[in-house]
């Protein structure tokens, strides 16, 4: 029996005291069943009581106490206890609880999968590093932690597009095109420029594809025109072998060139949206829930950065998403308000705009950061990072964490074939678990037989519990934006597949029978293998096969 399984036994059970005229109260969509904290507690906890008691005008216990009989009744439940003020604690039977492996093995990939987010179009920009350099370790987390909330929004249900907006238009696209002018030309890196061997590289390429472009009528506007270009492939291919590839590449300069800027800031003038003032237009932002009004249109006339953002919201609300959600960076956090302002001038809810906050990325060796770049000089790299832990590391410990909390990454614990190393705990666990099957199947255990009521081992108890939550966690993840909850999910579900493998045998011993206990322990290998590669799946992390 599944949690889901459990919450739908209870709502109907609450449906049916309703017209049984038990109790009047409006039942909710789902039930919130959790694992207590000690197993003394039962295997599933309940607080229904405790939400609906009073609204039912009763005593929480009391209204426990009128459910509780109902509970008990439901098949595979095999006690129910009131605890406290009117929490219900259920325990099912060996066999209910046993059931749920071969539910898994043949649900296979779909099992986790919810529709709570069906219905839904999503926008997910992120990364959107300007292309300019390598993309930095910032930028490296947000492509780690956006293309696993794309598979987790997926995985419930939602239709996602990730998008990258490629900042081609303003003043770094510039300093860009000098620096790599000045570098062919011989001369020192401009003081605002960038610099480090990538810089010699994309000239060096430039100069290969037109000799002559020093003699050219604007040398800076055609490095400016092929260089930004070769940068920005560099980016794709770093991103598409860390395993990230985008739906849309939305180019802001094309809000520029179209006039999609200059005809939305002459609609936001007509509508009120923006005011005269100090001889610049501004944006009534504040009615909104900024902290202050923002300039759109400048007192030269040119417009604002905001402008363009504006510009950017209208285009993807136009393109029928629901939810924009934008992964920004760490000094981004005047952004939340004005862009729910934007969202809220151009006639939309705020709340079809959602900004997520990233924090910084540390790299730690040898107990020292990690500070400089070979290629980039001055920042570390998605590139710097791959080399020195491989993509499956590097995605696993980026997304291991709250992305509103700083982290540092120790790159020689990534490297280490030890349990200490998270992603290789996790690994480890399936190419175990692939290991123990291709044994069994050597012994000649297969899955011809199961019987749930045999799984009656402690560490099997724990395992089955463990894995009836994935779905509950993939939910929490998918509702508070926290690809995290996944990872750490996995680990809780290696550890108990650890400590079940060492206490009870797959394969019987030498020259004892195959038994029907070999067969349904053989199905629940293969039930936890099946839980660790979907988990794995939407962490774009490889379910290795051995190791």
């Amino acid at each position: 029996m599944t949690p889901e399984e459990l919450s739908l036994a209870i709502s109907a059970c609450l449906r049916d005291a309703v017209a049984a005229g038990e109790f009047t109260v409006d039942v909710p969509d789902e039930v919130r069943v959790e694992r207590p904290k000690s197993r003394e507690h039962g295997d599933w906890a309940t607080n229904i009581a405790l939400q609906l008691g009073k609204k039912a005008g009763m005593n929480p216990r009391e209204f426990a106490t009128v459910l509780r009989e109902r509970l008990v009744a439901i098949p595979g439940v095999d006690a129910v206890e009131i605890a406290g003020p009117g929490f219900l604690n259920i325990t099912v039977d060996a066999a209910a609880a046993g059931s749920l492996a071969k539910a898994i093995v043949e649900a296979g990939a779909a099992y986790g999968t919810g529709t709570a987010m069906a219905g839904h179009r999503i926008n997910l920009e992120f990364v959107s590093a300007n292309p300019t350099g390598p993309i930095h370790l910032g930028g490296t987390r947000w492509a780690a932690v956006g293309d696993s909330l794309a598979r987790i929004f997926q995985n419930q249900g939602a239709e996602v597009t990730r998008e990258y907006y490629f900042n081609d238009h303003g003043a770094q696209i510039d300093r860009f095109a000098r620096s790599l002018l000045a570098n062919a030309q011989g001369e020192p890196t401009p003081e605002d420029g960038y610099a480090g061997q990538y810089i010699d590289d994309i000239t060096a390429r430039v100069l290969a594809i037109e000799p002559g472009i020093l003699q050219a009528d604007d040398p800076q506007e055609r490095f400016r025109a092929i260089g930004v270009d070769m940068m920005f492939g560099e980016i794709k291919a770093s991103l598409h072998d860390f395993g990230v590839d985008f739906d849309v590449y939305f180019h802001e300069d094309s809000l520029h060139q179209n006039g999609s800027v200059e005809q939305l800031l002459e609609q936001l003038k007509t509508s009120g949206s923006l005011y005269f003032a100090d001889g610049a237009w501004w944006l009534r932002s504040t009615e909104h829930g900024d902290d202050k009004d923002r300039v759109v249109i400048k007192s030269d006339g040119n417009a604002a950065y905001i402008a363009g953002d504006i510009a950017y919201i209208r285009d993807k609300c136009s393109r029928g998403f629901d939810l924009n959600i934008y992964m920004l960076g760490a000094d981004h956090h005047g952004y939340v308000a004005r862009l729910k302002a934007a969202a809220a001038a151009l006639g939309h809810d705020p709340d079809c705009v959602e900004v997520m906050i990233g924090q910084m990325v540390n790299l730690v060796r040898e107990g020292k950061p990690v500070r400089m770049s070979k290629r980039a000089g001055t920042v570390v790299t998605l590139e710097d990072l791959v080399d020195a832990v491989g993509v499956d590391a590097a995605r696993y410990a980026l997304t291991r964490y709250s992305s509103d909390s700083n982290i540092d990454i120790d790159l020689d614990l990534l490297v280490q074939k030890t349990n200490d190393n998270p992603v290789f705990y996790v690994q480890y666990a399936h190419a175990r678990s692939r290991a123990a099957a291709r044994n069994a199947e050597a012994a000649g255990v297969d899955r011809s037989a199961f019987d749930a009521a045999l799984l009656t081992h402690e560490t099997e108890n724990e395992l089955l519990a463990v894995l009836a939550q994935f779905p509950h966690h993939i939910a929490g993840a998918a509702e508070h934006r926290e690809p995290h909850r996944v990872a750490r999910y996995l680990e809780a579900l290696a550890g108990a597949y650890h400590r079940w493998y060492g206490a009870t045998r797959i394969t019987p011993l030498a020259g004892a029978p195959v038994e029907d206990v070999n067969r349904t322990r053989l199905w629940l290998n293969d039930a936890t293998t099946q839980v660790l590669a979907n988990g794995l799946a939407l962490l774009g992390v490889s379910a290795p096969e051995k190791m």
